[in-house]
Parts: structure tokens; C-alpha cells; sequence
């Protein structure tokens, strides 16, 4: 190892620079190199001497790869994710590499600067309705089979949780969350809230409160969170705008 390398992976928010956390801006201003995903690493401007490394999605692990031999070099390397880096994002997939790679990975300094969650930003921006036991599941079948999303779903539903809703769609993935609200139909009542939030904080957010028995799919892409009450989510309507909704504190 040349030098006093570091690691750093951070969640840069959902998109309003104003969300970002000044932990996090600390960390990009210490930065000799940049590692992201294409999209991600555009938020973040360019300084000088600053070496930026976009890549295309879906190459996390060589990413995270990439990012430890440029630290294990002595480079002050940082791996931006959106949101949060620790959910479904560059947090995990960096551990992972250092599990299964090179021994010298294991003394590098490596932390993790935490950012506002998209569930977060999209909770805050209709009410409050995480006010009560939820989860985050990804609807994603890239790295798990379709069969075990559903049975989360399930399960998660079942019991009571709200749901956030990640990777939603893609080009690739056109119909999984049309097949979600079919399953969640099968075990929430049609009047459970669904919200719809698209590039939530950014210039062309969007935001569409509905009930289940209403959702459409079309709603949603890859820039897409869709939160999905439980049982006891109300919705608060209002004489103009979007609605608000929550979850009560109590159960019973």
C-alpha cells in the first residue's frame, strides 16, 4: 500500500442538493477520485484534480472492486450512491467485495456517510406514513428469484407493515409492479393508500396518491418509490392538493 488510502461510500439524498448531509459534502471535498454510477456521479460537480470514474448500472461489485484497489493505492476514493449508500445501494456491495477479495481490503479505512433515504423524502413529503412498523422490500428479481418477492410481499403485508416499494420498474422490468398490486389486492382492503413518487425533491418531482384498488402501474419507473400503506394508513383529504396520509402511532 503507497499512502494513506481511504474509502468512503456516501448517499448523496434524493436529489435536492439542500437534502444532502454536510457529512456528506465533507467527504466529496476530501475526494481524489469518484466512483458511481453515471447518473449518481452527475450530481456531484466536477472539481479540479478530481478523477471521476462513471460506470453503468448493474456493475456494482467491479465497481466496489475498482473503488478498493484505487484506496488499497492510497487514493481518497468516494463511492456515491443515491439516497442512502446502505439501502440497495454501494454500501453492501462494497462489504462484499472486501469479504470475498483481496486480504490487504480488510486493513483499509472504509466508512459509510449516511443520506436521506427515499422512503424518508417520500414519507415527509405526504405526512407521516411511516408513523408505524414498515419495511422496504425491492422488487427487483436481478439478484433474488420473483417467487421470494412475492412471498415477502405476503408476508410483510400480511402482518401488518407499510411497504416501500424500490426499484418498481425498469425497461427490463416492465411488469413486476403490476404483478405486486395483484398479490397485495389478494391481502390489503382496496382502500389502503398507495402513493406514487417519482424524483421526489428534484425540479420534475411527481407525486400521485391513490387507493390500491386504483393503482396503475404506469406510474411508476426506475426513479419511482411507491410506499403502500397498511390496514390502518389513513388518507386526509384537502380541498386543494395532494392528500396527506399517515399511519397512527397505536394499534387498536
Amino acid at each position: 500500500m503507497s499512502g494513506a488510502g481511504r474509502l468512503i461510500v456516501v448517499g448523496l439524498g434524493p436529489g435536492d442538493p439542500a437534502m444532502q448531509t454536510p457529512q456528506a459534502a465533507a467527504a466529496l471535498a476530501a475526494a481524489t477520485d469518484l466512483i458511481g454510477y453515471g447518473p449518481y456521479l452527475a450530481r456531484v460537480p466536477a472539481r479540479p484534480g478530481v478523477v471521476q470514474h462513471p460506470t453503468d448500472n448493474r456493475v456494482e461489485l467491479d465497481r466496489a472492486r475498482h473503488a478498493l484497489t484505487l484506496a488499497a493505492a492510497g487514493r481518497v476514493v468516494v463511492v456515491v450512491s443515491s439516497g442512502d449508500a446502505g439501502v440497495f445501494a454501494m454500501a453492501s456491495a462494497v462489504f462484499e467485495a472486501i469479504d470475498h477479495g483481496e486480504a490487504t481490503w480488510r486493513a483499509l479505512d472504509v466508512s459509510v456517510v449516511p443520506g436521506i433515504s427515499a422512503l424518508l423524502a417520500v414519507a415527509a413529503r405526504v405526512g407521516a406514513p411511516l408513523g408505524h412498523d414498515f419495511c422496504a422490500i425491492s422488487l427487483s428479481d436481478n439478484l433474488k428469484p420473483w417467487d421470494l418477492v412475492e412471498q415477502r410481499l405476503v408476508a410483510a403485508a400480511g402482518a401488518g407493515f407499510v411497504l416501500a416499494l424500490y426499484n418498481p420498474a425498469s425497461r427490463a422490468r416492465p411488469w413486476q409492479i403490476g404483478r405486486c398490486f395483484e398479490v397485495l389486492r389478494g391481502v390489503l382492503p382496496g382502500s389502503v393508500p398507495v402513493i406514487f413518487a417519482t424524483a421526489v425533491s428534484r425540479a420534475d418531482e411527481a407525486v400521485t396518491v391513490v387507493r390500491l384498488d386504483a393503482a396503475d402501474p404506469a406510474l411508476a419507473d426506475m426513479r419511482t418509490l411507491v410506499l403502500v400503506g397498511s390496514a390502518a394508513t389513513r388518507m386526509v383529504a384537502r380541498e386543494a392538493g395532494t392528500p396527506w396520509v399517515y399511519t397512527p402511532r397505536g394499534v387498536g
